[in-house]
């Protein structure tokens, strides 16, 4: 699990790294990079969106399903799953979207626990020869830390870089290695605070305890608002549940801003914030009101194409053919009427005649 979070912070570690060598400061970059993530995944979010509605309207048709038939179970199933495909619901909609930013968050974890092989993209055996190198020099070895090593390297390499040598004499990190790394030195300090470093590790004087605060705080205050705007109700059936979770999951992201490299702590407060921008769009252009209404909107059009593609019955005309059919049919039986008196007529007068004549 580890190597495919690893394998896909390389992969982003491509965007924070062109994000960095356009402002030159890893905090702005991170900021750049969450903006980013948030447009790429603004369709994914939508879709999330339409579905949340669809699940909304299917819930409440369900609940009348349900009603008339309390008693027949398996025809109220039918009867539900015929109304899930006509409404486009699905119980496992919202799942990927809400995993999504744990998961971009391990992947920005790993692209800033080893910010040199996965977003500078640094050779990794050169990585690896200057980490195996420092763990042998003399009062370094013993205090270096070999999982946040990139990290140290980065911290301390206009003092380290003398003694990063091959067995031949000869530098690991070429001119553009060092260049890079340089830069990358000189840039993770973002409004006096020291991104690469982890608030458990270090004193309160640094003031890096504010990252997990904020982590903690704009998650909070976040939650309050969209529920609020949404219409959420926390004082009903089930709200001690999610008054616990109100609580929880901010703590928890708190905790673990607590004690990774600050740098990840501020991309979840990046990320918590520009997510309630977006989540104000999708409110004003895709509100549970505004897609019941499309939908409404959608089902009449659809309506008026079948009934605009139906044959077209002249109802009129049908009448008038028909009773023309009658008097036609009235005429003939008329005149067939009229023959057959005349032939009886005919009939009588030739067999009256032959009679007198008998009689003289």
């Amino acid at each position: 699990m580890m190597e495919f979070f690893n394998f896909i912070g390389g992969i982003f570690g491509y965007i924070l790294w062109g994000a960095f060598f356009l402002v030159k400061n890893f905090g702005i970059a991170i900021m750049i990079f969450t903006i980013i993530i948030k447009l790429i995944m603004f369709p994914l979010s939508v879709k999330q969106q339409k579905s949340m509605a669809a699940n909304a309207r299917f819930q409440a048709k369900q609940q009348e399903i349900l009603k008339k038939y309390a008693n027949n179970r398996q025809k109220a199933n039918e009867e539900s799953a015929l109304l899930m495909q006509k409404e486009g619901a699905s119980p496992y909609s919202g799942c990927l979207t809400s995993m999504l930013p744990l998961l971009l968050m391990m992947c920005i974890y790993y692209a800033v626990v080893n910010p040199l092989t996965n977003t500078f993209h640094i050779a990794a055996d050169k990585v690896s020869a200057a980490l195996n190198t420092l763990s042998t020099l003399p009062g370094i070895g013993s205090s270096f830390n070999s999982y946040y090593g990139q990290i140290d390297l980065v911290k301390y390499f206009p003092q380290l870089n003398p003694y990063l040598t091959n067995a031949d004499g000869s530098a690991i990190f070429n001119a553009n290695d060092v260049s890079t790394i340089n830069d990358f030195h000189n840039g993770f300090n973002f409004l006096g605070l020291d991104l690469l470093a982890t608030p458990s590790t270090v004193g309160w004087g640094s003031m890096l305890w504010i990252i997990p605060v904020l982590c903690f705080v704009t998650s909070v205050v976040s939650t309050f608002l969209m529920q609020k705007m949404n219409g959420t109700n926390m004082s009903g059936q089930g709200a001690g549940c999610m008054k616990v979770m109100f609580l929880v999951m901010p703590l928890f992201s708190a905790y673990i801003a607590y004690t990774v490299p600050a740098a990840v702590g501020f991309y979840w407060i990046a990320s918590t914030v520009f997510g309630f921008l977006q989540s104000i769009v999708l409110y004003k252009f895709y509100n549970m009101n505004i897609m019941e209404a499309k939908a409404e909107a959608q089902r009449v059009i659809l309506r008026e194409q079948e009934e605009a593609s139906a044959e077209f019955i002249n109802a009129t005309a049908k009448v008038v053919t028909v009773d023309s059919e009658k008097s036609s049919s009235t005429s003939e039986k008329k005149n067939s009427n009229s023959s057959k008196k005349k032939k009886n007529s005919s009939k009588n007068k030739n067999s009256g005649s032959g009679y007198m004549g008998k009689k003289k």
